[in-house]
């Protein structure tokens, strides 16, 4: 596989079944800034950072956005479960472990 290959399913999916199942791509990232955006200005004033249970609470917001567009997609309400699992129990977890940092916004792998 080479990423003329990659970039053409890609194009394929987000102008096809993707489109037709979540609606306007940018009317449905709109929506999921908006509760991305909540999520994350909490997470600061509450706990200083995002942690990763907010990242599951993120990626539970995606998943409800695009069920704004299409209600009965059931890999959504099982997706949506998911990161709620996994979001109780990355919550629940008393000790921060070290992700290792990332300095000057530099999100690349450091060697």
């Amino acid at each position: 596989m080479n990423r003329d290959h990659i970039l053409n399913q890609a194009r394929d999916l987000i102008n096809g079944q993707r489109a037709q199942d979540y609606g306007d791509a940018y009317v449905n990232h709109g929506r999921i800034a908006i509760g991305w955006d909540v999520i994350a200005k909490t997470a600061i004033k509450k706990h200083g950072r995002i942690t990763p249970a907010h990242v599951a609470l993120m990626m539970d917001w995606v998943k409800t956005s695009r069920l704004m567009e299409s209600i009965d997609h059931v890999d959504s309400w099982i997706d949506k479960a998911g990161y709620t699992g996994l979001g109780g129990e990355f919550a629940l977890k008393e000790e921060e472990p070290d992700f290792g940092r990332i300095t000057d916004g530099d999100v690349r792998t450091q060697k």
